[in-house]
Formats: structure tokens, C-alpha cells, sequence
């Protein structure tokens, strides 16, 4: 049976159903929101996975080409791998969704959000997230909440929810927030230098619109929601529980106060051994029990040191950053480099200069687009002392779309700078927040290469440990303290604000005043390790390196952009050949033309060549031609690529010549000047 409920949210309705369509999934919601239509389907296996220490969950996002009225591209003409963008809304789904299971699931669950409509005018993010929570809120698969989401936009120095993408080009913030009706559980945002007065202001904003929609949600499972299903309680040993705490605590008190990775990872995997070896039975029927008590308890005491002694693992204080070495233009060839090392984690900034024919082309259901700016990240395994395959997956995606967001702000236009940038961070080292590490070495990165940035930028990843009222917050996370901690706040920007966070927690919830102590707290560090960064190099260089391609856009007259293409392209095809440079028409609407060489020359003669084109023949005008056809009257000179005038017999010579081909040969260059234009623009040219 059909079940619906909507509710007006900001100045657009989002409506859900469920009970019409995947009606075999444990729960299936249909959300509208304009043209915009998501399917949102949750299925649960109904055994659990053994030997698991973690919650199988999936969450994928299908982008369907039909919801845009589209076909797709490629040999078969269908949907095949998730596009970038579609990986990272699936990451984004996926993100506030976690903590909001029961803590002892086991069982495989998979989250498939559908998009069967599009509607271009507004992004469908955040409304993802509401599909899929209300899909699990009416299913029988336990979970704790229904979990709303908003985006919000400031135009004009107001906030705005749920902005339109017309709206959101002049908006300062974007930002994304999702919750549940008592507290947030994550925030991605990018931005123009805000403060962190405004962004705190948005997500309170944001969260107050989270409670409507987690009304609607509630108003739907109060009509079709499904009895959830019951977990069993795990089987706690409390005799083996109390043996192996008493074996480990003193351990961990007195060895987890100083130490770098390595020392920390041996002694905690000798622990490890020493208790399994104690503990596991002779017939091992006990392994699973014991090693997941031990991981436990380890957990706890880690975390209670931190909580009640303020004591991290490495010895340092609470607010205090690890040690941090700059090092610039590293590597010769490249256009631009930067090493940022902090602590145990290594990032090196590469950058590299194209021109339009190395922009990144990006399709997805609204439209096809060229980036002209785009940041690769790489994490090797080797980064980690570990052996592993080299591969891009949803977390290399993530940590580099967040470094990529981080820096845009900053870039100059493309009018500005007419060169396309790809920024690769490479990985060498990882003990906590190599995305962050990203930011910084791409600044600096930027510098070295010459790019004139408005502003540079640092980041810095904080960290949470709470417990009933008792919290610390952590600057300069490490690897242990994201992984036993229960926040994982990145925030980035330059000495003037902030240009993007992301923040996930994997606890119920984060109160505003714990968001606004770590806020400041962020602040605080960031600007110290800006610091660190401008005492190695303060400003942009000066010039590009020797090897940087030679890039420069013009503006011709509108009405001569065809005749710079020429028919099927010849004329920038010859321009091309003739220069060695790179020609292309980069907007029609401005009549922009971007010329890339390798070298200055090959730019000047280009450029030369189009603005001898595209500009207004005037009697007098000399030129040096080329003699490209003759015939029994004259023959016909090139002045420029696309332009030829006619040269009569009698303007060849002083003297009177019977043949053409007596004083003039093809492909021969002669210097001639523009005798006469008529009325219907032809032009006739005598030789000097």
C-alpha cells in the first residue's frame, strides 16, 4: 500500500513515498524534490558475517544517464563505472549514515540510491542523504535515527537553504550539513575565506532545517515503518575480560605516553601477541572471542588516557602540531614542487602547466564541463610500510576532492592565468591527515611554480575523545588518534578565513559548543603551520620555470571567430603548423582565443599571426605575402592564414610583363600593400 508524506522545506517541497516501487528490498523510499527523482533502496543479509570487527556496510549512488534525458557515450551505451562525482556522493551518503547503526551489527547491509530524474537547477546531494535515511528508518534494519541533510548557501551576505546552482556561483559558502533532530554528524563545505563566526552560524542554520526534515521522515515511519529487527547482545566473558585488562593496562599506561609510529605498532602488536598466546585455548575455540576483547580494551584505555590524563600517544600536549620541515623546487623538471613534512607524515606537491587542450573533461547529468584545474592524490602502500596494489579508490577520490576544494579559492582566473593546472600530491609518508598535508604542499607547490595565488593556504585535521560529559579535543591528529577517536575535523584556509572543512563523528552526535571550541582550536594551529610554510616562501615566484609552456588568451572581434576556425578548421590548423603552438577558441561567447608553446617564440608567432588576421585591412597596409595561386590576369597573394587579395598583372612589375609566371612562382614570398578596397570589401594590392 502507498504510503506519502511532504513537507515544504526553505522554498521547495520534498516529498516521500514508499510501498510502490522495490518493493523486495527491506526498505525502499521514492524522494521528489521538484524534477528531481531518487530511488533509495536498503537490503540487510539475513545472517551476519563472522569474524568481522567491523559493520559491512555499502552505500552506492547509480547516476543514470536517462534521468537527464541523455544517452550515454562509449561503445555500449550504458552506465558503466560510477563516474568521480557519483563515487564522491556515495562517500558523502555514506558518511553520516555510519554512526547511526547499533554498534554490535555484523550483518552485510547495502544502501543503492537511484536517480531516475534530474533537475538541473539544484544539487542533489544532500537530498540523497534523506533518501537513504528514510529508506532505512522505515526498513526493519536496525538504525538508531532518522538523519536529515541541507545544503546552505550565503548570497549576498544572507543564508539561503537549499539554493539553486544559479544561486550558488555567487554564494561565498557551501556547505552541506547533515544530523539527526539533536546534534550534527557531518559537515562538508568549501569556501571564500568565511570566519568561523559565519560557517558555526550556517550549520545552526542548516540544523534547524535538519529537524523538519527528520519530521517527515518520522511521519512516514509512523506510517509504514517495518518493526525493527533484533540484534543479539554479543557474549561478554567477564572472567576473561577482567584477566586480560589487569594483563594489559599497566602496559599500555606505561608505554602509550611518547614514541613515534613504529615503536608505538610494535609494542602494541608484541601485546597483542603476548595475550592471544595467554589466553586463545589449546583448541583455539576461543580465538575470536579473545582477540576481540583485547581490541576492546585496548581501544577504552587508550582512550581513557588521553581523557583523564591529557597524555596523546607521541607526548605532546593537547593543541601542540608536530614538528614541521618546508622544502621547495625540488625537482627540476617539474614546473613547480614543494615537500611538507609534519611529524611521520610526508606529502609532496607537484605542480604542472598545460594549456586548453589539457583541461579535465567532466560529464555528469546536469552537463559536460572543462576543469581547468584539478588535484590528483596518491596513496602507495609504501607510504604505510606496507605491500599493496597502487590504486584509485573512493578514499584517494575523497582526501584529493577535499584538497582540490581547499585550494580553488585561491587560484586565479583562468583569464588571469591562462594556463590549465594539475596539482599531484604524492603520499610518502601517512601518520594521520595526509589530505590536510595535500593542502600545504599544494600551496607551496603553487608558489614555487610562479602561480599567482591570492592567498596561500594551510590545513589541519583535529580530533575528538568524549565520554558522557568529559571530552578533549586534539590538534594534529595521528593515525591512532583518528582511529580510536570519535571526530575527525578537517579545516583549511588562509590568514584572512576559512576555504573548506570536513567533518565527520563516529559517536551520536556533536553539541555546538564542542563545535565551536574545536573551530578556534583549528584556527589557532592552521595559522601556526601557515607560519612554518611562509618563513620557506612567503609569495608566488616571480617568473615560471624555463621549461613552463608559454600561454596568452586574446580577444578578437566576435564577428571573426569563424574566421579564425577557418572552414572544417583549416585556418587554426595552419596557424598551428606554421607556429607549433596550440590554438583554440576558448569561449565563443567572449570571443577568446588561447594560444600554448612550448616556447615564447612559437606564442608570439601565433598570436602575430591571429591578430594579423582578425584585424581590419586599411588601405596602405603593407604586408609580406605568399603567392598561393596564378592565374593569366595576376595571381592571388596570402597576406595572413585566410586572407588573399588579388594581385593584378599590371601592379607585378614597373614594366609591362606578358606571363605571371615570368616574375612570380608559387609559395613564393613577395612584399605588396593594399592598393584599394571597393564596395564589396575585395582588395587589390600593388607589389613594392
Amino acid at each position: 500500500m502507498i504510503k506519502k508524506t511532504e513537507k515544504k522545506i526553505g522554498e521547495r517541497t520534498i516529498t516521500l513515498e514508499t510501498g510502490k516501487l522495490a518493493k523486495q528490498a527491506n526498505g525502499s523510499v521514492v524522494l521528489q524534490c521538484g524534477d528531481t527523482i531518487l530511488l533509495a533502496t536498503v537490503v540487510m543479509s539475513k545472517k551476519k558475517k563472522e569474524g568481522l570487527d567491523f559493520f559491512p556496510l555499502t552505500v552506492e549512488y547509480a547516476e543514470k544517464m536517462y534521468a537527464a534525458g541523455k544517452i550515454p557515450g562509449g561503445f555500449f551505451k550504458r552506465e558503466s563505472r560510477p563516474s568521480v562525482a557519483a563515487t564522491l556522493t556515495a562517500r558523502l551518503i555514506d558518511r553520516p549514515l555510519r554512526p547511526n547503526f547499533p554498534k554490535n551489527i555484523y550483518n552485510e547491509v547495502q544502501v543503492i540510491i537511484t536517480t531516475l530524474s534530474n533537475d538541473n537547477s539544484f544539487a542533489y546531494e544532500s537530498l540523497g542523504i534523506v533518501a537513504a535515511s528514510a529508506a532505512l528508518s522505515i526498513s526493519d534494519v536496525p538504525f538508531n535515527c532518522p538523519v536529515g541533510a541541507a545544503l546552505v548557501g550565503c548570497i549576498d551576505g544572507k543564508l539561503k537553504i537549499n539554493p539553486s546552482i544559479t544561486e550558488m556561483e555567487n554564494s561565498t559558502l557551501n556547505i552541506i550539513v547533515a544530523g539527526t533532530k539533536e546534534a550534527i554528524l557531518m559537515v562538508e563545505a568549501d569556501a571564500k575565506e568565511v570566519s568561523e563566526e559565519i560557517v558555526i552560524e550556517a550549520i545552526n542554520f542548516a540544523h534547524q532545517h535538519i529537524k523538519e526534515i527528520v519530521e517527515l521522515q518520522e511521519e512516514l515511519v509512523a506510517q509504514a515503518g517495518k518493526e525493527k529487527i533484533i540484534i543479539e547482545e554479543e557474549v561478554v566473558d567477564v572472567e576473561l575480560q577482567n584477566n586480560i585488562k589487569n594483563q594489559i593496562e599497566n602496559q599500555i599506561e606505561q608505554n602509550l605516553k611518547s614514541g613515534n609510529k613504529q615503536q608505538i605498532e610494535n609494542f602494541l602488536e608484541n601485546l597483542e601477541k603476548e595475550v592471544l598466546e595467554k589466553f586463545i585455548d589449546a583448541e583455539k575455540t576461543n580465538e575470536a572471542l579473545v582477540k576481540k576483547t583485547y581490541q576492546a580494551l585496548k581501544k577504552e584505555k587508550i582512550r581513557d588516557i588521553i581523557l583523564t590524563q591529557k597524555i596523546r600517544p607521541d607526548g605532546r600536549s593537547l593543541d601542540e602540531i608536530r614538528k614541521i620541515d618546508v622544502e621547495v623546487d625540488l625537482l627540476p623538471s617539474a614546473h613547480g614542487s614543494a615537500l611538507f613534512t609534519r611529524g611521520e607524515t610526508q606529502s609532496l606537491g607537484v605542480v604542472t602547466l598545460g594549456g586548453e587542450s589539457d583541461s579535465k573533461i567532466e560529464e555528469n547529468l546536469n552537463d559536460v564541463t572543462k576543469k581547468k584545474y584539478y588535484l590528483h592524490y596518491n596513496f602507495p602502500p609504501f607510504s604505510v610500510g606496507e605491500v599493496g596494489r597502487l590504486s584509485t579508490g573512493r578514499r584517494e577520490l575523497g582526501h584529493g576532492m577535499l584538497a582540490q576544494r581547499a585550494l580553488q579559492y585561491i587560484l586565479p582566473t583562468y583569464e588571469e592565468f591562462p594556463y590549465t593546472l594539475r596539482l599531484v600530491s604524492e603520499i610518502l609518508e601517512s601518520n594521520g591527515s595526509s589530505s590536510m598535508a595535500s593542502v600545504c604542499s599544494g600551496a607551496l607547490a603553487l608558489m614555487d611554480c610562479g602561480v599567482p595565488i591570492k592567498s596561500p593556504v594551510s590545513g589541519i585535521a583535529m580530533g575528538l575523545l568524549i565520554k558522557d560529559d568529559n571530552y578533549t579535543i586534539l590538534s594534529d591528529i595521528q593515525g591512532l588518534e583518528d582511529h580510536y577517536g570519535d571526530m575527525d575535523f578537517k579545516v583549511t584556509g588562509t590568514k584572512k578565513g576559512i576555504t573548506a572543512l570536513q567533518l565527520d563523528i563516529k559517536v551520536a552526535g556533536l553539541s555546538e559548543k564542542i563545535l565551536k571550541e574545536s573551530l578556534y582550536q583549528a584556527q589557532k594551529g592552521r595559522l601556526f603551520i601557515l607560519d612554518k610554510m611562509l618563513a620557506v616562501l612567503d609569495q608566488p615566484r616571480a617568473n615560471l620555470a624555463s621549461n613552463a609552456p608559454h600561454n596568452v588568451i586574446i580577444c578578437i572581434p566576435h564577428d571573426k571567430v569563424g574566421l579564425v576556425i577557418g572552414p572544417g578548421g583549416k585556418t587554426i590548423k595552419n596557424i598551428e603548423s606554421e607556429s607549433n603552438a596550440s590554438v583554440a577558441v576558448t569561449d565563443t561567447d567572449k570571443a577568446l582565443v588561447t594560444i600554448s608553446a612550448q616556447d615564447e617564440q612559437g606564442m608570439k608567432k601565433a598570436k602575430s599571426m591571429i591578430e594579423m588576421l582578425t584585424h581590419e585591412v586599411k588601405i596602405g597596409d603593407s604586408y609580406d605575402g605568399k603567392v598561393v595561386k596564378i592565374t593569366n590576369f595576376g595571381a592571388f597573394i596570402e597576406l595572413y592564414p585566410g586572407k588573399e587579395a588579388l594581385l593584378h598583372i599590371s601592379k607585378i612589375a614597373k614594366h609591362r610583363i606578358e606571363k605571371v609566371e615570368d616574375e612570380l612562382s608559387l609559395n613564393e614570398r613577395i612584399k605588396v600593400s593594399v592598393l584599394e578596397i571597393d564596395d564589396q570589401n575585395r582588395i587589390k594590392l600593388e607589389r613594392i
